[in-house]
């Protein structure tokens, strides 16, 4: 017999999960098991049960943690704050465990600290045989005594100074095996040769006499005209260097007439940014630097006519290299290294300084550095990782004093070393030269810079 249409309604209503059925069946272990205003809450609703499930296990502060289960005194207490809730409600556990909820995953419980349950504080064990008989007071936190890295290389640095000996040199080179970078395993080799290639990069500090159009303070003009191009440029230090190298070299094999003369310098610039910069200013730059002087076919074939006489070699030892290297005996100061890049620099603009070589020139610089800033004295390993003795670097030493005793004849390259951003070096070096310069520029001085200051005159 088919099933009709009101039999199927009278299976529904049997359901006693249908809450929209006229009546629920109650068993008699239900009524046992619930109290009398429980049974009816649990008959009528019992999805509310559920939601009341739901809210409990939200409620947990963290998944996994067993102390989140309420025990038995909780369940009366929660009993006792809601009358109208049943107690399968509160007891009520998901099929299957304990469930995570969607969002959170590897979700643990806090492991340091005591655990809490519920709104109860954590109670304090007391040790036995410690104290009076009192409450025990938790343990005091140890001050945070740990350093961070540079603190603890530079304390590392301070001991190894401490132990070396005054005569014997320390080994910087090998705490840099580990870095690629600094090429530790060839750096003494790498120097060597570059001391032995300044040699041949040195341009006759006579050529001015074959030179008819030109003297010596044309050529401290045009290279403090150059300082203000590179700054402007914002090109880096080697580029400077290199340019006044070229265009002492080039002088010294070629005659140059006055108006040609910053046409070299010029050229000399723009071929040291294609040497030592990674984007190197375009020639219209330089053209137009000069006010047009010059256009950029004259720059190019400029450009041609010096590289050709220099039979393009361009391997100048920079002293920035130098100076660097240096420096890490130094500890890598900032302050000194910046007073000894202006220091340095003064032999750019002095032609004085043109018969040196460029590790004197920088061994000096930082050896007039330290001396300003009380930096201590010229020991070992400072002698070594620079390659000359105070005795060595005396005459440049006295040669720098001079020039910074002297007015200032240089604008731009004064103006560029009174800014903050290199510590007003300018201003901080010529007030010490006023102050001091008489304890080491006297009538008694060395042979060589008297026949510098006499020649010159």
């Amino acid at each position: 017999m088919p099933m009709t249409r009101t039999s199927l309604r009278t299976r529904g209503a049997m359901n006693e999960n249908d809450e929209n059925g006229p009546a629920a069946r109650v068993t008699r272990a239900k009524v046992a098991a619930l109290s009398t205003d429980g049974a009816v809450d649990g008959a009528k609703k019992p999805v509310q049960a559920k939601r009341t499930t739901t809210a409990t296990t939200r409620a947990r502060p963290a998944l996994g943690d067993v102390s989140n289960f309420k025990a038995d005194g909780e369940v009366k207490d929660t009993k006792k704050a809601g009358a109208g809730k049943s107690r399968v409600a509160t007891k009520t556990v998901p099929q299957g465990g304990v469930q995570k909820p969607r969002g959170t995953s590897n979700l643990r419980a806090p492991t340091s600290g005591p655990r809490t349950i519920g709104n109860k504080k954590p109670e304090v064990k007391q040790r036995p045989g410690s104290g009076s008989g009192g409450v025990a007071t938790p343990p005091l936190k140890k001050p945070n005594t740990k350093k961070t890295l540079p603190e603890v290389e530079e304390v590392i640095h301070e001991e190894v100074i401490e132990k070396a000996s005054a005569d014997k040199p320390l080994d910087l080179d090998t705490e840099d095996l580990d870095d690629p970078l600094m090429a530790a395993e060839y750096v003494v080799e790498i120097f060597d040769y570059l001391k032995d290639l300044e040699v041949a990069t040195l341009p006759n500090p006579e050529y001015i006499e074959h030179q008819p159009d030109l003297e010596w303070k044309m050529r401290g003009i045009l290279v403090d005209w150059l300082i203000e191009v590179h700054t402007r440029f914002r090109l880096l230090p080697e580029t400077l260097f290199l340019a006044v190298n070229i265009i002492d070299r080039f002088l010294s094999a070629e005659v140059v007439a006055l108006d040609r003369l910053q046409l070299v310098g010029v050229t000399a610039m723009f071929i040291a940014s294609k040497y030592e910069e990674v984007l190197s200013p375009h020639v219209a730059n330089f053209s137009h630097v000069a006010d047009e002087t010059f256009s950029d076919k004259e720059i190019l074939d400029a450009e041609r006519h010096v590289l050709a006489t220099l039979e393009y070699n361009m391997s100048f030892p920079n002293p920035m290299n130098f100076l660097r290297r240096i420096s890490k005996a130094d500890n890598y100061d900032i302050q000194t290294r910046t007073l000894g890049k202006y220091l340095m620099e003064i032999s750019l603009l002095d032609h004085r300084f043109m018969g040196f070589p460029q590790s004197q020139i920088a061994a000096a610089s930082m050896y007039l550095a330290r001396l300003i800033l009380e930096r201590g004295p010229w020991d070992a390993t400072l002698s070594h990782y620079a390659g000359y003795t105070e005795a060595e670097i005396d005459p440049v030493f006295r040669l720098m004093i001079d020039y910074l005793h002297r007015p200032v004849s240089h604008e731009a390259f004064f103006k560029k070393y009174a800014s903050k951003k290199f510590l007003k070096a300018s201003i901080l070096t010529r007030q010490w030269a006023k102050k001091y310069h008489s304890m080491y520029i006297d009538s008694s001085l060395s042979e060589p810079y008297t026949y510098i200051k006499d020649s010159e005159q």
